[in-house]
């Protein structure tokens, strides 16, 4: 019961500090919200390049896989031949 008087009284203080500070609050967010659109757009950058890093990793070892099938079936027909001689 405690914390929830706690909680309605530090919301009602939140709340009078908001209509009573409201021109600075607006100067924070229009501080705050530059710099968390750049950090989060950093981090969703980094994230995609990432992204494309795995993706092209991904896709340079299911060629060399196909190469190396590739080369396992051309060894095996040379194999061949050469038992045919």
């Amino acid at each position: 019961m405690k914390v929830l008087i706690g909680g309605i009284v530090a919301l009602l203080f939140g709340l009078w500090g908001l209509i009573g500070w409201w021109s600075e609050f607006v100067g924070i967010l229009q501080g705050t919200i530059p710099f968390i659109l750049l950090v989060g757009g950093s981090i969703a950058t980094y994230a995609g390049i990432a992204s494309a890093k795995d993706r092209a990793a991904k896709k340079r070892e299911e060629e060399i896989k196909e190469i190396e099938k590739r080369v396992e079936k051309l060894e095996k027909e040379k194999e061949k031949k050469e038992k045919k001689k």
